[in-house]
């Protein structure tokens, strides 16, 4: 490809919304341009990227007995109302509706539609396992998209499903996916770290994430100094801890004047946050919770909705805890009506507790579970942070770091298949539903990670395994017929030796070429010069660690063909 020819519109200057850096620099390299709002068209550069990202995706899902296919991107109501999502999914779902008033949603993901598709053909366990995959865009409508294709509302995504006979085939069926996106993310090369999650909206129980590892990540990961467990903040479990043994004692109120947070109670008592429980305020869905929690810890809000089982979760208003007859600042348990109480298990092992008194300035001491108050969930809902003992073997810490999702596998065992009727007949005639998985990759998502975590002051460090282009030609003088020649004759050497090159043919300054060479991130650039072509050499450099070579003209075709082959290992 010549430059003159290339449609890559390089900017100066980076639109002040782009905040980290894949989406500054997919910007200002000509990767991406914004339509709307979490919309982008993917320029050429880019496209090359995905494709090739798409190309390992591919391979490493058929070798595992993957089978493509492309269902419809429009899916009609009344596959998800048989599985019962239609009313639940939330407002990220973007709904429309025919010419006849028929329901229709655009695809945020198609487990209703990939298993309805097997649910018509399927017969036999004989036909069993079965995993189907496809690539396409996916329509989430974001309450507030941000930092490029890290949260857009309309994305490329590999999704793959799995069907088989028992949990024992799903095993097999998530392992050999689990294997699959360790190898595709090690190939694309991303620092990665594969974590327990939370399955979310898909459904479903047992679930990994695999996070690429970037300070600019929305998640938090916590892995153990002592072992190989790592869970996203989401799930992490904390063994509760347990309080001393000790006698309930008759409740007291106590006045508590301007002590409206944990801290400032347990100092006008002379306590540890620790011996407090901290009462906080949801609306979960259409209905109003009351939570407690211990007052040293701090809420998990993705454990909380899965207690509650709810779509929306959002913080009280004020104006509701009023109407609930509760005082901000001294919301306590006892004595309240209509209203459920949700606790963290932690909270049903203290005895004679500290709470809000439902009056302003007024605390409960030696309040207890059962005699004062009656709780209606009892659930791990406390966030593990940092510092915090492991909970799988016990013995180390916990560390965080922050990461990216580009990946997720997740065990959706009869969720879809029951409600669907994707049912097969055993060994013995009997009609049982399959067992069912589900395995995603965020294509974009994939592409910007691997930027956050490879680039510098001067643009993007592509692997050669995904570059857009693999080599760019530099002429330092374009009026200079004999380095014109000799980057002609490079170009054409390259090229038919099947290498992904670019010249850069522009009517420009060097400094330009080399500054948009480096934007761009091509892996290797070769300068031709006056002075080199004097010395029949011409210089190499190479992207990611600065590294360069004078390497003779006559030798340089096969020389660097020889080289993007080896950095392609």
């Amino acid at each position: 490809m010549r430059a003159t020819k290339l449609y890559a519109p390089t900017l100066r200057e980076v639109p002040a919304e782009a905040e980290i850096a894949s989406h500054k620099l997919m910007l200002k390299a000509g990767l991406i341009c914004k339509i709307t709002a979490g919309m982008y068209t993917y320029l050429p550069l880019a496209w090359r990227v995905m494709k090739k990202i798409e190309a390992i995706i591919r391979e490493e899902m058929d070798g595992i007995d993957g089978q493509e296919l492309m269902m419809p991107i429009v899916q009609p109501a009344e596959l998800w109302q048989a599985s019962g999502r239609w009313p639940v999914y939330g407002e990220e779902m973007m709904r429309l509706k025919d010419r006849h008033q028929r329901e229709y949603c655009l695809g945020p993901t198609h487990e209703e539609m990939i298993t309805w598709q097997v649910a018509h053909d399927l017969k036999s366990y004989k036909q069993l396992p079965i995993r189907l995959y496809q690539m396409q865009s996916k329509f989430r409508d974001e309450r507030r998209p941000r930092f490029g294709l890290m949260r857009s509302r309309e994305f490329v995504m590999k999704d793959m499903y799995s069907f088989d006979k028992d949990e024992a085939g799903l095993q097999a069926s998530y392992d050999a996916a689990y294997g699959a996106y360790s190898r595709i993310f090690s190939r694309c090369g991303l620092n990665f770290r594969p974590v327990e999650a939370d399955s979310g909206a898909i459904g479903g129980s047992g679930s990994h994430e695999f996070m690429a590892l970037a300070d600019s990540g929305e998640a938090e990961v916590l892995f153990c100094d002592g072992c190989d467990y790592a869970a996203n903040v989401e799930i992490a479990a904390l063994p509760p801890e347990k309080a001393v043994a000790a006698e309930a004692k008759a409740i007291e109120e106590v006045v508590t004047p301007d002590c409206g947070t944990i801290e400032a109670v347990a100092n006008f008592l002379g306590l540890a946050t620790h011996q407090t429980v901290k009462s906080l305020c949801y609306q979960a869905d259409d209905e109003f919770v009351l939570v407690l929690i211990r007052g040293d810890r701090h809420l998990n809000e993705v454990k909380l909705q899965n207690a509650l089982n709810c779509v929306e979760l959002s913080m009280a208003t004020d104006e509701a805890i009023v109407a609930h007859g509760l005082v901000k600042g001294f919301i306590g348990p006892v004595g309240v009506k209509g209203i459920k109480i949700v606790i963290d298990e932690e909270v049903s092992f203290m005895v004679n507790q500290v709470v809000g008194a439902n009056k302003k300035d007024c605390h409960l001491l030696n309040v207890n579970l059962g005699r004062d108050y009656q709780a209606d969930i009892i659930a791990d809902v406390r966030l593990v942070g940092a510092g915090d003992a492991c909970p799988h073997c016990g013995k180390g810490h916990l560390q965080s770091a922050r990461g990216i999702e580009v990946g997720q596998v997740f065990k959706l065992y009869t969720k879809y298949s029951e409600k669907l009727k994707a049912v097969y007949l055993d060994e013995n005639g009997v009609e049982k539903p399959t067992v069912m998985g589900c395995y995603g990759i965020g294509v974009g998502r994939t592409m910007a990670a691997l930027i956050e975590q490879s680039h510098d002051e001067y643009g993007i460090i592509w692997p050669m395994a995904i570059a857009p282009y693999q080599v760019v030609i530099v002429p330092v003088n374009d009026k200079d017929a004999a380095i014109t020649a000799c980057c002609e004759d490079l170009y054409q050497a390259l090229t038919a030796a099947g290498i992904e090159v670019v010249l850069d043919d522009r009517k420009e300054r060097s400094g330009v070429k080399f500054n948009d060479a480096d934007l761009i991130g091509y892996p290797i650039r070769v300068t031709v010069g006056t002075k080199g072509l004097e010395k029949g050499i011409v210089e190499v450099k190479y992207r990611h660690n600065g590294a360069v070579e004078e390497i003779a003209v006559k030798e340089s075709a096969a020389y660097i063909s020889d080289k993007v082959k080896e950095m392609l290992k």
